[in-house]
């Protein structure tokens, strides 16, 4: 969950920032400006931790550096794509697709106890599935909608 600060974090004063210059805040920007700046953060990771997230791809996927690579650059794209208005909702619909799939590699990661700092076995295993990445996959998802497809 401590990602979640980098969400929230950015939110607040991207919420702060437009209070004081527009006079009131702007949560659609805000929003997505958080989200932005979350995924952007986590596809940057992916080329730090790329060994660790190799290891999160389950077995029967063939080249898994690729993926690790492919994903990263994605989740960078996504991140420039909530902020430019023309294509913000097909970038939000992609991303939740994304959040969906991707959860598949943390139910491999978690049964494995991948830790993919150390790319090694010694994981928190199940209770980081159940504890963790369960309620934080909801709150993105939603995140998205609800910023992503001009729910506010």
């Amino acid at each position: 969950m401590k990602l979640l600060s980098i969400l929230f974090g950015t939110f607040i004063l991207a919420l702060l920032v437009t209070f004081v210059v527009q006079g009131k805040p702007n949560f659609l920007f805000s929003g997505n400006l958080g989200m932005a700046v979350f995924i952007i953060f986590t596809g940057l990771s992916h080329f730090k931790f790329q060994k660790g997230m190799a290891m999160m791809i389950p077995g029967f996927v063939p080249g898994k550096m690729f993926w690790v690579y492919a994903t990263g650059v994605l989740e960078i794209a996504a991140g420039i794509g909530l902020m430019i208005p023309s294509i913000r909702e097909l970038t939000a619909i992609l991303l939740i697709i994304f959040y969906i799939l991707v959860f598949i590699a943390n139910i491999n990661s978690s049964k494995k106890k991948i830790n993919i700092f150390k790319a090694d076995y010694t994981g928190p295993g199940m209770q980081y599935l159940y504890r963790e990445r369960i309620p934080m996959q909801i709150i993105l998802i939603a995140w998205t909608l609800y910023f992503g497809l001009y729910l506010v």
